[in-house]
């Protein structure tokens, strides 16, 4: 966005636009009420035209993501600052915390900031400023908007992976602990895979809603009414936190894991795989993921050329528990 085009907007010369942005020389009422109605419409950004005249980098990027209490959010943030820090600029970080009026107001101060670009992974939709501000953006997981590439993991293979190994292992009741809304994600690939692959095998589809943002109490509420039921032999979760719950309450049901019931999750973060070796998943490569975010957006920012490929998918693996007994790992 431009000053000519709230100029255009507003009905009004660029100097004069000028003027009102920079508070210089005497102005009417009536003409600062047309040019700020113009830049609010237009969602135009003085500090942003600061920078572009002057040819200069702040060298500080956007970073947003629901959470940080998230180990994966957690993990990838960390690799994300680690990597851009090395190449010389900082982030400013931003936890939407699933508030889309919340994602909103920190777009405007990064924007205020005068941030290079922005590392959007919040799961909040239906922000068009996104298409509106004009600064370089990669997205993480979520399509923001047509021009805006998407890196994420292989979710399809990796769910895929999951119902073939529980299959391969003896269930024949396979649950699917995620989201079951599609709203034109990557990650609608997940439950796509699941249902895929129940067909392939002639089993019958058990689809449970559990949000990502859910609290781990209606988790547990969700996840006893299943286990309670004494039908599912196989679970797979579309998070690692999920399907840690889900062995808390097999647990306090008597049910033996991986005997009464397999369980497996997604995500596979360092603490999981350290802390909690007694869950399966299906491991995110995080450090590839930040590595290719940030290659992209400093491609954007420091080239100033467009990303023609929209989206890019990393590759993912399926890591058994110590205490599993299945008999097809795969990589």
């Amino acid at each position: 966005m431009k000053l000519t085009d709230v100029a255009k907007e507003a009905g009004v010369s660029p100097t004069t636009v000028s003027r009102v942005i920079n508070n210089h020389g005497y102005l009417s009422e009536a003409t600062k009420t047309k040019v700020f109605a113009a830049m609010k419409k237009l969602n135009y950004q003085p500090n942003t035209l600061a920078r572009s005249l002057q040819g200069k980098q702040t060298h500080f990027i956007g970073v947003i993501f629901p959470t940080i209490k998230n180990p994966f959010f957690a993990e990838l943030v960390d690799e994300i600052e680690r990597i851009l820090f090395a190449h010389g600029y900082k982030i400013i970080l931003c936890n939407a915390n699933y508030d889309k009026e919340k994602e909103r107001n920190y777009i405007g101060m990064l924007l205020a900031n005068q941030v290079d670009g922005i590392i959007a992974g919040a799961h909040n939709l239906g922000i068009e400023e996104y298409e509106q501000i004009g600064l370089p953006i990669v997205s993480f997981d979520r399509k923001l908007s047509q021009n805006i590439p998407i890196v994420s993991c292989d979710n399809y293979h990796g769910i895929e992976l999951a119902c073939q190994d529980l299959y391969q292992n003896g269930c024949r009741q396979i649950y699917f602990l995620g989201n079951s809304h599609r709203q034109g994600n990557p990650t609608d690939e997940r439950l796509q895979a699941y249902e895929d692959t129940m067909q392939k095998f002639g089993l019958t589809k058990h689809v449970h809603s559990i949000a990502f943002s859910d609290s781990s109490n209606l988790k547990r509420i969700a996840i006893d009414e299943i286990l309670n039921s004494k039908k599912a032999d196989g679970i797979v979760a579309t998070d690692d936190l999920t399907a840690l719950l889900v062995l808390e309450e097999a647990k306090k049901l008597g049910l033996s894991v991986p005997d009464d019931l397999k369980v497996i999750g997604f995500d596979g973060t360092n603490l999981v795989q350290t802390y909690h070796s007694e869950l399966s998943t299906v491991a995110q490569p995080i450090s590839d993921i930040a590595q290719l975010l940030v290659e992209l957006l400093l491609h954007r920012v420091e080239k100033r050329e467009d990303i023609t490929q929209q989206h890019y998918k990393l590759p993912v693996k399926l890591i058994h528990s110590l205490t599993s007994t299945q008999s097809h790992p795969q990589k």
